[in-house]
């Protein structure tokens, strides 16, 4: 009896979370399709703050700001954090203590520490804020990341696969590429993944480095929040339709990948 109460009592508490979560964003789906500006009120089906959004030059600059800064970042920092990574486990156990410790600094440090820091190096190098400052910073932030999520699959590779490789006849480039790399890859994956989310979802540090009229959405949002611009509705159903069909496919296209492997697998034994 008390098992099936406990197991009663969990699904409760998880079909309250999931609501909790998951009905502000159906409260916003639903509000982008009013056809008045209340934010409280349905009054009627329209898609005029779709309209608004798509005819909106700045809107539509902001959407592609932040898809070219995290798209841009996202691989940029993959690289340096692999490279830098598969670096690190052919040095020294002082030089790699050191630089985890200064790699962890970023992610431990609260967002407007890094900010005030990164505004302040811009400014003394005198860097006109703009698009590059923005992308430099996402850079800087999503980096550790990377390196904390390809790590830990680094440790479970054999230290002598490299120079089995070699020793095989592949030249260093052969080696990294096809003999490393793909032990890698799902470390790369997650780390690629959590780079993308922490630059497209970035407002405080963007906030701060960017200038010239360049925003991201998370910017432009905020400034909308001041006016009660029911706009930000029809912005925030596309990014999640969006990030929606991203994961769709980021979970679909592996499985389809593995069952075509297995149809060419047995297709030979029949």
């Amino acid at each position: 009896m008390k098992q099936k109460k406990s197991f009663h009592w969990t699904r409760v508490v998880l079909a309250a979370v999931i609501v909790f979560f998951y009905i502000p964003i159906a409260y916003t789906i639903l509000f982008s399709f009013n056809a008045s500006r209340s934010l409280t009120t349905f009054s009627g089906f329209s898609l005029r703050w779709y309209e608004k959004m798509f005819s909106s030059s700045v809107t539509m600059g902001a959407i592609g700001t932040t898809f070219a800064i995290a798209i841009l970042a996202t691989v940029i920092s993959t690289c340096i954090g692999t490279i830098t990574v598969i670096g690190l486990s052919r040095c020294s156990k002082p030089l790699r203590r050191a630089v985890r410790t200064a790699n962890d600094l970023p992610i431990m440090n609260p967002d407007i520490v890094t900010a005030i820091g990164l505004l302040m190096f811009f400014a003394t190098l005198e860097v006109s804020k703009g698009f590059l400052t923005l992308l430099l910073a996402h850079i800087a932030f999503c980096t550790p990341y990377v390196m904390l999520s390809i790590t830990p699959r680094l440790r479970t590779l054999d230290p002598n696969l490299a120079d089995a490789a070699l020793d095989l006849g592949a030249n260093p480039w052969q080696a990294l590429w096809h003999a490393i790399i793909p032990q890698l890859s799902p470390g790369i994956f997650a780390g690629a993944l959590i780079a993308f989310t922490m630059s497209f979802d970035d407002f405080v540090i963007s906030y701060f480095v960017t200038g010239n009229g360049v925003q991201n959405i998370s910017i432009l949002v905020y400034t909308m929040s001041k006016r009660v611009n029911p706009s930000i509705n029809a912005i925030s159903t596309l990014v999640i339709v969006i990030i929606t069909v991203v994961l769709l496919l980021v979970n679909l296209i592996p499985r389809i990948a593995e069952r075509t492997r297995k149809k060419h697998k047995e297709e030979p034994a029949s």
